[in-house]
């Protein structure tokens, strides 16, 4: 009788393996992790869904937040496979904390600055010259996370320009209520009717238009583009699917997606 038993038990065994093997959610045993620039969240969203539809086996799992704050998990040891940043100098701060090899990072999407503002305008803002306006209450990011750096870079160069003045950069700062740890931390309090105006990439307003807000255009010659970058890390648990997921954003098909979101190649309003 024991010996029908032991047979009858491996028998059991035998059928839930092979019930195992077959069960399709068993067939996605491995995770690809981004991290990302938070301006990215729309775009790397699309991206990965279009990845995990070309390789059935794996899950994109992304973590968006400010670069800097990305930067500063990956150096101090979070795993993950590919880090896409919305400046070089976060880049290169992880490559001098050795997570990335210098020369593997590349530029993939440029970005431009504007200025939003709530649906109703309470402050009504119709140029860029008016964020200097007295009592204008504006939203920046910090200046450690890139759009903010950015914003400051711009402000300095529209202080050098006729029309604006070495006064203009000062009195823009003086009406800044709160600074933000990522853009999208801005746009959300500006849908909210939080403040006049924020400062954010041209790609979080054409993502965020139907939200019932509106965007004030800066002039050229004072706007500055906004480089990203894109590296595999050297310690990534997933190499090859990496590498499959930096060259789908590198490709046209990746390229058009991030052009649909606002982004474009060389800082052109496309």
């Amino acid at each position: 009788m024991k010996g029908k038993i032991r047979i009858f038990l491996l028998f059991l065994a035998f059928s839930s393996a092979c019930v195992g093997a077959n069960n399709p959610r068993n067939n996605r045993d491995e995770t690809l992790t981004i991290f990302a620039a938070a301006s990215l969240s729309e775009a790397f969203t699309e991206i990965a869904k279009e990845f995990e539809a070309s390789n059935p086996g794996t899950e994109v799992a992304i973590n968006f937040a400010g670069s800097q704050q990305l930067a500063q998990q990956i150096s101090h040891g979070a795993s993950t496979d590919i880090f896409g940043s919305a400046d070089s100098q976060q880049m290169e701060n992880v490559i001098i904390s050795g997570q990335v090899e210098a020369g593997t990072d590349q530029p993939f999407i440029h970005n431009q600055l504007a200025v939003v503002l709530p649906g109703d305008n309470p402050a009504d803002i119709l140029k860029f010259n008016d964020l200097a306006m007295p009592g204008v209450k504006l939203i920046m990011a910090d200046a450690a996370v890139p759009v903010g750096r950015y914003s400051q870079e711009m402000l300095d160069l529209a202080g050098k320009q006729p029309g604006y003045g070495p006064q203009f950069k000062a009195n823009v700062l003086e009406n800044v209520v709160s600074y933000e740890e990522n853009v999208r931390a801005v746009l959300t309090k500006i849908i909210l009717g939080e403040a006049d105006a924020g400062i954010v990439y041209l790609s979080d307003f054409i993502g965020a238009r139907e939200d019932n807000i509106k965007m004030v255009s800066i002039p050229e010659e004072v706007n500055v583009t906004a480089s990203y970058y894109i590296a595999r890390l050297k310690d990534s648990p997933n190499k090859d699917r990496g590498m499959d997921f930096l060259e789908l954003v590198l490709s046209p098909r990746g390229q058009d997606i991030l052009k649909h979101h606002g982004f474009n190649h060389r800082g052109e309003h496309e």
